[in-house]
């Protein structure tokens, strides 16, 4: 009998100043029982724990890249920043086609990169802090500087791989 194995998460890794930046809001706004995570921007949510899904992101050629934060996304039980760059478009759109046999319904989906920092509440709580954070929003860079994948637990995820991208 065959078990079937825990999906992988792809996420963007960011620069540390903007990774330290992103935790802080997220340990800020997400109910604590329920903060498993550092903040993360996730490029798929299940991709098969294969050998050749390991070996596509070791044969990976990109360099670091300029990101720009423009504003907040509201989505019911939560807030994100919404993030615009047309390398990570790119990057998505390549590793997608590379998996798109084995893709889940929700990483078929068209690509809105975000950061959740709030998550589960209520839509009042979601909609207090939209209004609190876009009062005094101005759009900043951040960059993105490598892949990391997860192990998806249940909950908790377990760090599986780095792919660093050239500086």
């Amino acid at each position: 009998m065959q078990t079937e194995q825990n999906p992988l998460i792809l996420t963007l890794r960011l620069d540390d100043s903007s990774q330290a930046y992103f935790d802080e809001l997220r340990e800020r706004y997400f109910p604590p029982d329920r903060n498993f995570l550092k903040a993360h921007l996730t490029l798929f949510h299940k991709l098969p724990d294969q050998p050749d899904t390991l070996e596509y992101f070791n044969n990976l050629k990109y360099g670091t890249f300029e990101m720009k934060v423009i504003g907040l996304r509201h989505f019911g039980a939560g807030v994100a920043y919404q993030i615009e760059s047309p390398e990570l478009q790119q990057l998505r759109k390549e590793a997608g086609l590379y998996f798109w046999p084995v893709l889940s319904p929700q990483d078929r989906q068209a690509f809105k990169p975000h950061i959740t920092i709030q998550n589960k509440v209520t839509p009042e709580a979601s909609k207090a802090l939209l209004r609190e954070s876009s009062a005094h929003f101005k759009p900043f860079n951040v960059n993105g500087i490598g892949l990391d994948l997860w192990e998806y637990l249940g909950g908790p995820w377990r760090h599986n791989f780095s792919y660093d991208f050239i500086k």
